[in-house]
């Protein structure tokens, strides 16, 4: 399944990233490396480096927003910020079609 730039993806946290040396807009911001994740809880798709709003660690299901919605969530909207967790999943329900 294609993604759009606009979708939010479900993934999950499976590392951090620590840049001593960066973009002075990211200093203070946590990096984490996520997995998207199907409907199936498998993954799927590229591993992607993103923001982390909300305070994830590794191993917890995120929500990930992208673009300008990602730069809002960190509040700052000239940040070099394409992704951002938004928020962590307690529990996800999916009917099967």
């Amino acid at each position: 399944m294609e993604r759009r730039k606009n979708d939010m993806i479900i993934g999950k946290v499976v590392g951090t990233v620590v840049a001593t040396k960066k973009d002075e807009r990211l200093v203070g911001n946590k990096l984490l490396i996520i997995r998207p994740l199907g409907t199936n809880g498998q993954f799927e798709g590229a591993t992607m480096v993103v923001v982390d709003a909300v305070g994830a660690g590794i191993g917890e299901v995120v929500l990930i927003c992208r673009g300008s919605s990602a730069r809002k969530a960190v509040g700052v909207l000239d940040s070099p910020v394409d992704a951002a967790i938004v928020g962590i999943v307690d529990t996800m329900e999916v009917e099967e079609q």
